[in-house]
């Protein structure tokens, strides 16, 4: 619980250090908002720290230590990012190929991407991730009434994108029901 004196040693780091910190974090970061993220998440520690702040000058130093930190963190976290997308970038495609369809599988691919974020989501926990209606409705937090829906839309859409010769090869609502 915060107390009078620690609300007020947070008050006086604030206003000691807000504009210096601003310029320090806007000087490093790329965005402006990676700034702002990074002054807002030091004052949270310091924040959440605060009988762990130093004083006076102390105090200062040991924000900007926070502040630097964090930053660290974030260029870690924004390499891991980097190397991830450029492994994935590198690795064959995800759906399963068939020399034989490989042609349809590629046309299947183009068309499952051009679907909405939303759309492939339901579609892929379902065929790739084998879950039930009622995993996925707890994954996404929604009616499993909600997961039938959004799925019954998602394959509608994709049968739509699908070239012709393709579309005659998905099945009906009826027999994906049984």
């Amino acid at each position: 619980m915060a107390t009078a004196d620690s609300r007020a040693a947070f008050n006086a780091l604030f206003d000691d250090c807000y504009s210096d910190l601003v310029a320090y974090a806007v000087r490093r970061c790329q965005i402006r908002s990676d700034a702002d993220d990074l002054v807002a998440e030091t004052f949270a520690t310091a924040w959440r720290r605060i009988h762990a702040v130093p004083a006076g000058e102390d105090g200062r130093r040991w924000l900007f230590g926070v502040a630097r930190n964090l930053l660290q963190n974030q260029r870690r976290t924004q390499r891991r990012w980097l190397r991830l997308r450029e492994k994935i970038a590198s690795e064959p495609p995800l759906l399963p190929t068939d020399p034989a369809n490989e042609d349809a599988d590629d046309r299947v691919a183009r068309a499952i991407t051009e679907l909405s974020a939303r759309d492939r989501e339901v579609l892929l926990l379902t065929a790739w991730e084998g879950l039930a209606a009622a995993e996925i409705a707890e994954i996404l937090d929604i009616s499993i009434t909600a997961v039938w829906k959004r799925l019954q839309r998602a394959r509608d859409r994709l049968a739509r994108q699908l070239p012709a010769d393709l579309r005659d090869r998905t099945p009906s609502a009826a027999e994906r029901s049984n």
